[in-house]
């Protein structure tokens, strides 16, 4: 087992599943602006660098003449439904309640105020020390400057804290800022690409998690 003080945590695909709320909130968008809806499994792959990369991607060629347009809708609409089908994975909270001793930290390139008001209706913001989303910093994951103040706050080294995540930015933030990295499977990520990056850990469910961590 390897001991570790800090656990990074990203969000969407990792302790959420929120896939579907994402693909009807792009596809609403796309409906409004009477531009072709897509493939579930297409907008999941867009999904992992922020909201402006993800409708970007799904807009195609029709960005950047509708993006402006584009997030005003998907803002109002993913207000309002972000919580429809939204649900922490299996182990979840019995994962964060084992490592309650650790430093636990949210680090998504989701918005900050969305990823506070599903972890406040899911009950998961009381286990985290810190939850950071992509407007909470200049910088966005993989930049490692997002993660040496965090070090230097909390005091703790390099070698004992991990990233745990389902997307590539996740292993390749770890691999950036020489972390641990922990990649989950069987989120929205894409399970060969994951495997590519080598990760130091993978896991099919989260409740492995409690094997290889100290």
């Amino acid at each position: 087992m390897k001991a570790v003080e800090l656990m990074i945590f990203d969000f969407d695909g990792t302790l959420v599943n929120s896939g579907t709320d994402l693909v009807n909130a792009v596809n609403y968008t796309l409906k409004r602006l009477s531009l072709p809806e897509l493939p579930g499994g297409k907008i999941i792959s867009f999904v992992g660098d922020g909201v402006h990369k993800l409708l970007e991607r799904s807009l195609g060629r029709f960005f950047p003449e509708y993006f402006d347009e584009a997030m005003k809708i998907f803002d109002l609409y993913y207000t309002e439904h972000l919580l429809d089908h939204t649900a922490t994975y299996p182990g979840v909270e019995a994962v964060l309640t084992h490592f309650s001793d650790k430093k636990k930290v949210i680090m998504t390139n989701k918005r900050h105020h969305f990823t506070v008001e599903l972890t406040d209706a899911l009950h998961l913001t009381e286990y985290f020390d810190e939850i950071i989303g992509a407007d909470s910093r200049p910088y966005c994951k993989p930049d490692r400057r997002l993660v040496d103040p965090l070090l230097d706050l909390y005091g703790i080294p390099r070698e004992k804290a991990v990233v745990v995540g389902d997307g590539i930015n996740d292993v390749l933030l770890a691999k950036n800022a020489g972390l641990i990295s922990c990649a989950f499977l069987n989120g929205l990520g894409n399970r060969e690409e994951l495997l590519s990056l080598q990760p130091d850990f993978v896991c099919e469910g989260l409740l492995e998690m409690i094997s290889f961590f100290c």
